[in-house]
């Protein structure tokens, strides 16, 4: 039987990265009040774990809503690739005009087809017309990372339903990290994570020139990683404690040797960044750049396994949606040969570098949490993926700060 709950609260039992190391430097910008993605005004979350009583099931879906009525208004987009092997479906329609029309679930890479379909199911379920048909122009976006070391895939325990769940349940709360939603399975630099957030609060100007203050706002499913790559705040932890690990033994017996390289190869990263900064597409993927700026300082090199797929869009620009009628009865009438231009804004160019450094501070902190709020777990075949030792973590970067 499988167990599912969906997470509403943050882990009591763990601590995120900036309460645990009070010293650590994490950029130049101040945090949101949630220090979350759904800091960002009118971004909406949900996260469902699945988790089955023979703990041979560890996974879930993780749901982003850019606004609530994200079914009558996109949101402009960009997506950039570091490394390739892995998936975010409806990448090449944000490529061809720029344009999210879509919530973005993250989840396993057994569950894309169901959460694909999900989407599908929602919109026809709660947006069909008077004629039967549904009549938004929609391509799914879907992200995944491999959780098959901790979870078994071939159960395939997540279904349409729980999509459909999750868009209905988004909020703005805070976004429960470690193992929840999409990233439960997930284990980062072989420590137990998942799912982490964080935000930053980037003071600029509107167009009339009055003051005021943009956020942005980062979730990742982090997935990748060796031991030994692993940084928290430039001091190499992961060395650090191999370092120790090979002093205190000399010699390992061979059972412990076989369960290290037990633990798989390198896996991937989703990384997902919102603003309400008015930026355009090619912005925006220069703003999804960024990420790896973040994802290097924690450890990540993009290895060739390893899907590292970034995606940022911009909550600004309130894009009518497309909308398709085999009736002809569509709400708003558009000649596809006569152009119709709309009004949108952008920032200035001259201007970004504080969002590019807020996008890249935030993804770094954001991995942090996925890995500080990771609880130990024994899932498929009796594996076991450790937490990190808060306590130890805190111990060798204090010490070096």
């Amino acid at each position: 039987m499988v167990i599912i709950r969906t997470e509403t609260k943050p882990n009591a039992a763990r601590m995120r990265v900036r309460e645990a190391i009070p010293g650590l430097r994490l950029g130049n910008f101040k945090p949101g009040k949630l220090n979350s993605i759904t800091d960002v005004p009118g971004v909406l979350v949900d996260v469902i774990t699945i988790r089955s009583q023979d703990k041979h099931v560890n996974t879930g879906l993780t749901t982003i809503l850019p606004r609530r009525d994200w079914y009558k208004y996109c949101c402009f987009a960009g997506v950039f690739r570091f490394n390739g092997c892995g998936e975010l479906t409806g990448s090449h329609w944000m490529d061809e005009t720029g344009l999210l029309t879509s919530p973005i679930l993250l989840t396993s890479t057994g569950s894309v087809g169901d959460s694909y379909r999900g989407i599908y199911e929602y919109c026809y379920r709660f947006h069909q017309d008077v004629e039967g048909e549904m009549p938004l122009f929609i391509v799914p976006v879907v992200a995944e990372t491999y959780d098959g070391y901790l979870s078994d895939l071939s159960r395939f325990p997540l279904t349409a339903q729980h999509v459909i769940d999750g868009i209905k349940n988004a909020s703005s709360k805070a976004v429960a990290e470690g193992c929840t939603g999409g990233g439960t399975g997930m284990v980062c630099h072989r420590f137990k994570a998942g799912t982490g957030c964080s935000s930053r609060v980037v003071s600029g100007f509107d167009e009339s020139g009055n003051e005021v203050d943009y956020t942005v706002g980062v979730l990742v499913q982090a997935n990748y990683g060796g031991p030994q790559s692993f940084h928290v705040g430039g001091v190499p932890v992961g060395a650090i404690i191999k370092e120790e690990q090979d002093a205190a033994e000399k010699k390992r017996d061979e059972e412990a040797e076989k369960s290290e390289k037990e633990v798989r190869k390198d896996g991937s990263i989703i990384i997902v960044i919102a603003t309400d900064a008015p930026l355009l597409p090619v912005q925006l993927q220069r703003l999804a750049k960024r990420a790896t700026v973040g994802l290097a300082k924690v450890g990540g090199y993009g290895n060739n396994t390893s899907g590292d797929i970034f995606l940022a869009f911009s909550t600004a620009s309130k894009i009518p949606y497309q909308e398709v009628s085999m009736s002809g009865h569509a709400s708003r009438t558009v000649d596809p040969l006569r152009p119709s231009p709309m009004s949108v804004q952008m920032t200035d160019n001259d201007s970004i570098n504080g969002l590019f450094e807020a996008a890249a501070d935030a993804t770094e902190e954001a991995i942090y949490n996925s890995i500080f709020m990771g609880t130990t777990m024994t899932g498929f075949k009796g594996r076991t993926v450790p937490a990190v030792d808060i306590g130890k973590i805190k111990a060798i970067v204090e010490k070096r700060l």
